[in-house]
């Protein structure tokens, strides 16, 4: 059966208010639609042969067409079969969650995202046991892992050939589960925080003085955002048991202050209370009676002291491409290698 990869690539990712107030880079349409076509040449030198993708209209499809078609006129065929799913499209999240469902539903072998912390989100939740690999184009990064998307492509194309082990290729991945009364649950593949600001608004965090509780999977110091708050306190593996658990305050009744980069150069001081690490399957409720509850970095509910909140670690709950192991593996094993032209003679003759 021929491999085949779903790519969801986000056109308006990375253009929430954090834009305005930090120093973050923005991506064009056209860098956007290039990273697409690194990721299909790679995946098609690994054997991939169809790839299909979320429609869109801001400009993603023409351009990537462009390049495929430039490359056929060519002779050079470096791309594999490309279709897009039929699907209305919206221009919101809508279509991001729309377009991991149907990809579950067609049982592809793994999809490639483009976006930030709020778009690798919408993929998960829809998408089941498809492997995910990230590709980093948003605002805040923090879920998807920094690297050149040549190699994000490679080590998909490998592992979804099969040529790398699936125990190799693939990794196990911690998600926070919110709960508010009855409601159905919502998620984040990072971090939920908790605020005192009522109303959702222009949905990213950037008012430190608002901050009151802190929940993550992993703590990375080398990120940004709210887990690079827990990062600099209590580092975490994404691949470790476990998460933190953070008690924020205004800094002037605060235990500490930790200066933390909370958006793109965005340094601010923010008051700690305390820490302690999360336990997976415990529920946690919060200590402010309202506010608002944000997931991977946006408001996204509000609640009251009329309402129950419930937040949950949960592990092993979706999978991701694991690249690093993935091209580690290809290297020890030689499977990017071919012989030579002077011993290719020696074997015909």
């Amino acid at each position: 059966m021929v491999p085949t990869v779903g790519i969801i690539a986000n056109p308006v990712s990375a253009r929430d208010i954090r834009r305005v107030i930090a120093n973050a880079t923005s991506l064009q349409i056209t860098d956007r639609a290039n990273i697409v076509l690194r990721v299909l040449a790679c995946l098609k030198a690994c054997g991939v042969g169809q790839v299909v993708m979320m429609p869109e209209n801001g400009g993603i499809r023409q351009h990537v067409r462009r390049g495929v078609e430039r490359s056929r006129n060519l002779g050079e065929h470096e791309f594999p079969e490309l279709c897009y799913l039929d699907m209305t499209v919206s221009g919101t999240v809508d279509d991001t969650v729309r377009a991991a469902d149907l990809m579950r539903q067609r049982n592809v072998d793994a999809i490639v995202v483009l976006g930030g912390d709020g778009t690798h989100r919408a993929v998960v939740s829809r998408s089941g046991d498809v492997p995910i690999a990230g590709i980093s184009t948003g605002t805040n990064n923090a879920f998807p892992e920094h690297r050149e998307p040549t190699i994000t492509g490679l080590a998909v194309g490998l592992a979804v050939t099969k040529q790398v082990p699936a125990l190799v290729a693939f990794a196990p991945n911690k998600k926070l589960i919110v709960r508010i009364n009855d409601n159905a649950a919502e998620i984040a593949l990072v971090d939920v925080a908790l605020v005192t600001d009522r109303v959702v608004g222009a949905r990213a965090l950037w008012k430190p003085e608002t901050f009151r509780e802190l929940f993550v999977t992993f703590a990375d110091p080398e990120v940004i955002g709210m887990s690079a708050i827990a990062g600099l306190l209590e580092p975490v593996k994404r691949s470790e048991p476990g998460g933190l658990h953070v008690l924020l305050a205004p800094v002037e009744e605060a235990l500490l202050t930790l200066n933390a980069p909370i958006a793109p150069g965005y340094m601010r001081p923010i008051g700690v209370a305390g820490w302690q690490r999360l336990v997976a399957g415990k529920s946690y409720g919060p200590q402010i009676a309202a506010g608002s509850v944000a997931l991977d970095g946006e408001r996204e509910l509000s609640f009251s002291e009329r309402d129950r909140v419930k937040i949950a670690l949960e592990e092993d709950a979706f999978r991701t491409v694991n690249v690093a192991a993935v091209m580690d593996y290809a290297a020890r094993h030689g499977l990017m290698r071919q012989a030579g032209l002077i011993k290719k003679k020696r074997q015909v003759s």
